[in-house]
């Protein structure tokens, strides 16, 4: 028994999805995936019946918080649906199952689209040009009430750490961590609005799968919101500030401002909550990295881009 999937996956249930999705299929295989942190990610194999081997991806959501797992299920289920109808690199959804009737937790199956994460190359402008790319095309995606309906308000979710009213001791434990809330605290009321767009809120260089020199797949859209894009931006900025400096991230916003054709609103202030989410040790961040590739960054280093690019942030704020 698992505290955060009580229904253990089971071969029985992995034999009767695939029958649904592909009668006649035969000898299913799983394996865990690698990424497979907050919720289970299990690869099926299988034979057709037709004789080819092919695979599905079985995302369930494991228990956290009072989080609602069916809602989240519906969630990244309709998002992936509305990827597709813009031709953006993601896996195709086959079923949802919001109440654990089929899957034995709430979760959802896709299409396994290979490739791999690259966490940062050794001549990084294509790699940067892809992302700024894919970002862009994913924040171009025209939202409406029917979006907006399954999605979250990102401009609320991500300023999670004001809930509590104070300074957490996460964030107090930061040198820069009382700046930080302060300048969101005071800040949030005084951002320029903008109109709402698709965002990620966790658009991070683990989230995203490489074949040949191309993004294949944006994964992992449990989190998918309406709302203030430059949060995205400002996310990865930080983390591609952490990895390889300030200039490297500089770099990033330039071809992703190029490709929407207007600067980011609001950056600085996103930039700010951003942070929020590595403190107190970012370079705690590099055993997660390290998960898919090699890292060969300093803790020291990492460390102090952080912190030379919080109090970059920082000053254009005041």
């Amino acid at each position: 028994m698992n505290d955060k999937f009580p229904v253990p996956l089971t071969q029985d249930m992995v034999c009767a999805l695939v029958t649904k999705l592909h009668p006649g299929a035969q000898q299913p295989h799983v394996s865990l995936l690698d990424g497979s942190f907050s919720n289970e990610i299990n690869l099926i194999h299988f034979i057709t019946a037709a004789g080819q081997k092919s695979s599905l991806v079985l995302r369930r959501y494991a228990i956290f918080g009072s989080y609602d797992r069916g809602e989240k299920a519906h969630r990244e289920f309709k998002t992936l649906q509305l990827l597709k109808q813009h031709n953006l690199p993601a896996s195709t959804p086959l079923l949802l199952d919001t109440s654990g009737d089929i899957l034995g937790t709430p979760g959802i199956v896709t299409t396994y689209v290979p490739g791999r994460q690259v966490i940062m190359p050794t001549e990084p402008t294509h790699w940067l040009h892809q992302l700024a790319c894919t970002l862009a095309h994913i924040h171009s995606i025209p939202i409406t009430n029917q979006e907006i309906s399954f999605l979250l308000d990102s401009d609320k979710e991500v300023v999670w750490f004001l809930n509590g009213g104070q300074v957490s001791k996460e964030m107090a434990d930061h040198p820069q961590g009382t700046a930080v809330w302060q300048a969101v605290h005071h800040g949030l009321p005084h951002i320029q609005p903008v109109p709402p767009a698709l965002v990620h809120v966790d658009y991070w260089l683990g989230n995203i799968l490489w074949q040949d020199g191309q993004i294949t797949a944006v994964l992992d859209w449990e989190e998918a919101a309406y709302g203030d894009p430059g949060y995205d931006v400002a996310y990865l900025r930080v983390e591609l500030a952490m990895l390889g400096g300030v200039a490297l991230a500089d770099q990033f916003l330039e071809m992703y401002t190029a490709e929407m054709g207007h600067a980011v609103p609001n950056l600085a202030f996103w930039e700010a909550a951003a942070a929020a989410r590595f403190m107190p040790d970012p370079a705690g961040l590099i055993a997660e990295w390290q998960t898919f590739a090699p890292i060969h960054c300093r803790p020291t280093s990492v460390n102090d881009n952080f912190s030379q690019f919080v109090t970059n942030a920082l000053s254009k704020l005041l």
